[in-house]
């Protein structure tokens, strides 16, 4: 007889929108990002809406900030898995990189073209050399 499956709980967009922006305004504060570097981040919301967001939350996020919030908590994650000095850590996306994806730019230059495919493959860069 087969085993029922547990379904996973989905969570509530009210709290997935909530939890990943807190979570992103923190990784902000660790990487030192300025204001305009987090609306970029973020995808270019208006300046009153990421004012709004930080104030108060939001209830709910279009896809693509989700999508971004997502791989930048995946790459301060893997940075934390990498470089164990959590100092270290955060300063390592502003360090000019030799790697081709970055051409001797910063990982953060990288992230700030305005291209959530930036962010993808900052973060697939980590995975790999973590070996994930």
């Amino acid at each position: 007889m087969p085993v029922p499956r547990k379904r996973a709980r989905a969570i509530p967009q009210a709290e997935l929108a909530g939890a990943g922006l807190r979570a992103f305004f923190r990784v902000a504060d660790a990487w030192r990002l300025g204001v305009e570097e987090q609306i970029t981040l973020l995808g270019s919301p208006g300046r009153s809406t990421y004012f709004k967001w930080k104030r108060d939350g939001a209830t709910s996020l279009p896809r693509d900030v989700l999508e971004r919030i997502s791989y930048i908590l995946g790459i301060y994650k893997a940075l934390q898995i990498l470089v164990p000095d959590p100092g270290a850590a955060d300063a390592w996306i502003r360090r000019p990189n030799a790697a081709a994806l970055f051409g001797g730019r910063s990982a953060l230059e990288r992230m700030l073209s305005g291209n959530v495919s930036d962010l993808y493959l900052v973060r697939q860069y980590l995975d790999a050399e973590r070996g994930a």
